[in-house]
């Protein structure tokens, strides 16, 4: 059994990897600016120790992973920047190093490693490289678009209104994965250090056009949804961060080779979008 400590614990990605490694039967430290949220209290019920982090309190850092043997580490610009972001990772990266960890694994983004010019990706690898040369046992796991973006914010307004508002045309590809798979591949990823040490493994489940998604909401709430492309000028008034990351969806292409890691990684599970739509409580979300 590990002592894992997991950053982003009462996030989507960090909440979801406490899920699963406690299902494998790990202990979890889960790492937190707020011990005492609901979130937090909902992992502490399942088991996991709750410890106070602050990504800007280095003396809070080298306390949460005093004692752990490894960490699952996620960094955001979003709600502050992305110079916040590189500046955090880099000071969860030294207090790792400096309680020698047997094992990081950083969760980043597909194709961030491939100059994309996209903000959040560029800083997200600015951490991974800084983790690469920190001397310690490393592993990045870089997530597709999340699937979970479609049951949240203003994707889940549009749906209200029978519309799936999205930036790409109807027709253009993309990959996709929910946060559940994302916590169960780090959790593997823990169990099997040796296997994916110094690697780095961009993951997605599905990879569908807006018009499949549009077709699978449809079915999965039970009312019409219709795809609508969103101009790119329109996402650029609220982030240029989100209008770049679209344009290169668009553009280049999002593409992450899913029947492989089917192949290699079955105990994941990898959920369709189909699968994914038909789990959620669309009559909650959405309102009946």
């Amino acid at each position: 059994m590990l002592t894992v400590a997991v950053t982003g614990a009462t996030g989507a990605q960090g909440g979801a990897t406490a899920r699963a490694l406690l299902a494998a039967g790990h202990h979890v430290r889960a790492l937190t600016r707020a011990p005492g949220s609901p979130a937090a209290t909902a992992l502490h019920a399942l088991g996991a120790e709750i410890r106070h982090a602050d990504f800007d309190d280095r003396a809070s850092l080298d306390a949460a992973l005093t004692g752990a043997d490894a960490l699952f580490a996620v960094t955001t610009p979003f709600g502050t920047d992305t110079d916040t972001e590189v500046r955090q990772g880099r000071a969860l990266v030294d207090a790792a190093a400096a309680a020698r960890l047997a094992h990081v694994v950083l969760t980043s983004a597909a194709h961030a490693d491939r100059g994309t010019g996209v903000p959040h990706y560029e800083s997200k690898h600015q951490v991974e490289r800084y983790l690469c040369a920190s001397g310690l046992p490393w592993t990045v796991i870089a997530p597709a678009a999340f699937m979970d973006n479609h049951a949240d914010g203003w994707t889940l307004s549009g749906l209200r209104e029978g519309v799936f508002g999205w930036p790409m045309p109807a027709d253009r590809p993309f990959a996709l994965v929910p946060a559940t798979d994302i916590g169960a591949f780090a959790a593997l990823a823990f169990t099997r250090r040796t296997a994916f040490v110094g690697r780095r493994i961009d993951i997605a489940s599905d990879t569908c056009t807006p018009e499949q998604i549009a077709a699978a909401l449809t079915t999965a709430t039970g009312r019409p949804i219709a795809h609508h492309e969103v101009a790119l000028d329109v996402v650029r008034t609220h982030s240029a961060d989100l209008a770049a990351m679209f344009a290169y969806f668009t553009s280049t292409g999002l593409d992450v080779d899913t029947p492989a890691l089917r192949r290699a990684y079955p105990e994941v599970g990898w959920q369709t979008f189909t699968d994914w739509a038909a789990g959620q409580d669309w009559e909650t979300l959405l309102g009946r």
